[in-house]
């Protein structure tokens, strides 16, 4: 009983390794396009939760990501499936896909800081001429245009 015991054990323990490696799929998703669509799907899960340029939140944007790709939940199921089987892949395309998110963060906040300082020129320019204007003390009463102003001259 007690050798039945072991051996029933080690089949288990042999049979629990895990080590499962699907079939590739006939339609695939290629590795490049894989990483990209994973970036824009974390992108995309993200939004969910911020309001929109028409007020609203919680709105799935994983439908425009798959007609972005021109594909269906399906094959991406089926891709993402057979990559994660893959897991030293899989890591190295999560990898890839962090340092694209990283550098597209760092290039909108560098857009983002030039916008602000054009906005802090522009204030400054706009507070020096409203000083300007507030030193002056007598302004020069506006004119009423006449007829001379609005005929053409041969």
């Amino acid at each position: 009983m007690k050798n039945l015991s072991y051996f029933l054990v080690s089949i288990f323990l042999v049979s629990c390794t895990s080590n499962t490696i699907f079939k590739e799929p006939k339609d695939l998703i290629p590795r490049d396009t894989m990483t990209l669509l994973l970036g824009d799907m974390m992108i995309a899960s993200s939004a969910k939760f911020v309001k929109n340029k028409n007020e609203q939140k919680k709105v799935n944007y994983m439908a425009f990501i798959y007609d972005k790709y021109k594909i269906d939940s399906l094959r991406f199921q089926n891709s993402n499936l057979y990559y994660t089987s893959k897991i030293d892949l899989y890591e190295e395309m999560i990898t890839d896909v962090k340092k694209n998110l990283e550098e597209k963060k760092d290039f909108y906040n560098k857009m983002s800081s030039r916008k602000d300082s054009i906005r802090r020129d522009s204030i400054k320019k706009v507070g020096k001429k409203l000083k300007e204007l507030d030193s002056i003390k007598e302004i020069e009463p506006i004119l009423e245009p006449t007829k001379d102003d609005f005929e053409i001259k041969n």
